[in-house]
């Protein structure tokens, strides 16, 4: 139970690792193919569907773990975003240039004062 949930929560990794193998697989057969003849004209056809396929697979499957790898990223960007947004940290807003930062008591007009990076 404890492998399909892990499955359904990392399908993306799960469909990675299953494009690689296929990846892999294709490469052998396709060298498995061409390791039994030595004329070129048997060999091209097992390097064009073992050789490209496989890799073109192998490329994919790389593809999906990088953006697995940053949905993971998002989603923590994501928690530290809530986890602000409940303690109420402000940082103030910077001028269009960037230079310095606003003066206090304009950008809170009533409010209580923004804490500094530095403070918290």
């Amino acid at each position: 139970m404890k492998i399909l949930q892990l499955l359904r929560n990392q399908w993306d990794r799960a469909a990675a690792v299953a494009l690689l193998a296929g990846g892999g697989l294709a490469l052998l057969l396709g060298w498995l193919g061409t390791s039994s003849t030595v004329f070129t004209f048997r060999q091209i056809p097992f390097l064009i569907s073992g050789g490209l396929v496989g890799m073109c697979l192998i490329v994919v499957a790389a593809a999906v773990w990088v953006s697995a790898d940053l949905r993971d990223e998002w989603r923590k960007l994501d928690e530290l975003t809530d986890t602000l947004r409940e303690i109420d940290v402000r940082v103030p807003a910077a001028d269009v240039a960037g230079n310095r930062p606003l003066d206090e008591g304009d950008a809170t007009a009533g409010r209580r004062p923004r804490l500094r990076v530095s403070e918290v």
